[in-house]
């Protein structure tokens, strides 16, 4: 691990590192409001669908810090408000749902806070395994040194871990089977040149950064060996919600015949849904589109359309890399 927190729970407050000023300015969010979480995930200060819910589930937890109201109605309130903040991504749900047990089983308990503390703190702990197990699973891909092109952010920014898809990759690189990555921009928000580009600097993993659009190109070019990137929900028979920008690379790999995986716990697995057809799609302010970092680039009277996300259909991904395995086609989770 670099020397870099994503989340960590000092003491009663809980620390953030504040994504949306990165790589220019390490920044931590120091709170002990529930509702400052809440618009931490919301504002992306804190983005990857493990560390949404792991910070849900801190936020949770310290709504209940010196509180002597009705813990029902706090409790409700709170996980209402802290489901409504992103509506992809599945670990979100798991994580509350989660803390939802703990507080049914213990509503009368004198010492609730500590125990939905504790609760909070084991689902956190609970990422940090599961991604150690991903990265492990994760060598099964390699045969030989490759290089890897990758999309959005996946590392130890996106979870309470090492990361999903970036966890695999460096614990590749440690075992000599990377030789460079290739990092998508990941419009609009920049995910992979400011934040996939800021891990992969502190773990000295050779790399370039490249417009979404040169993908194709590069794969092209022979400089794609495979291709590698998280997801936020997964349904049941394979379908992946993941960081708009991946479906378009999954059809350019089937074209150049690159294998194309994912990297996800098996919390991101939806096992409710059976196709991706049936997961919400969230959809971003256009001045995401508009402006890069609060700097114009466009006309405010300009339309946008920016969703969050798109689905690639379970045909297109060679493999899913989970804490417990490596499925293949076909996927019946």
């Amino acid at each position: 691990m670099s020397e870099f927190f994503t989340l960590k729970l000092v003491g009663d407050k809980l620390h953030i590192l504040d994504q949306t000023k990165l790589p220019l300015v390490e920044e931590y969010i120091i709170t002990d409001d529930p509702e400052r979480i809440a618009v931490a995930i919301e504002r992306l200060e804190v983005r990857g669908a493990p560390a949404i819910g792991v910070a849900a589930g801190y936020g949770l937890a310290i709504g209940f810090k010196n509180f002597t109201g009705d813990v029902e109605e706090r409790f409700h309130a709170l996980f209402n408000r802290l489901a409504s903040t992103r509506p992809t991504a599945v670990n979100l749900f798991y994580a509350l749902d989660e803390m939802k047990k703990s507080f049914d089983e213990n509503t009368s308990s004198s010492d609730l806070y500590q125990i939905l503390i504790k609760k909070a703190v084991d689902i956190h702990n609970e990422d940090i395994e599961l991604c150690e197990n991903m990265a492990a699973n994760g060598l099964e891909i390699f045969d030989s040194p490759k290089n890897v092109l990758t999309h959005c952010n996946t590392g130890q920014l996106a979870t309470g871990g090492g990361g999903t898809a970036f966890y695999v990759i460096k614990n590749a690189f440690d075992n000599g089977l990377v030789k460079f990555v290739h990092a998508d921009e990941t419009r609009p928000l920049l995910q992979g040149s400011r934040l996939t580009a800021f891990e992969l600097d502190k773990a000295g993993i050779p790399f370039a950064i490249n417009p979404d659009g040169a993908a194709g190109y590069l794969m092209r070019e022979g400089k794609v060996d495979l291709v590698i990137t998280g997801a936020d929900r997964i349904a049941s028979n394979g379908d992946s919600a993941n960081k708009i920008g991946t479906y378009q690379l999954a059809i350019m790999c089937q074209y150049h015949s690159i294998p194309f995986y994912i990297a996800a716990p098996e919390t991101t697995i939806d096992r409710n849904i059976s196709s991706g057809k049936e997961i919400k799609i969230e959809f971003r302010s256009g001045d995401e589109v508009r402006q890069i970092s609060g700097t114009q680039v466009t006309r405010d009277n300009y339309d946008v359309l920016s969703p969050a996300f798109d689905i690639t259909p379970s045909e297109l991904i060679s493999g899913i890399i989970t804490d417990k395995k490596v499925y293949r086609k076909p996927y019946n989770f």
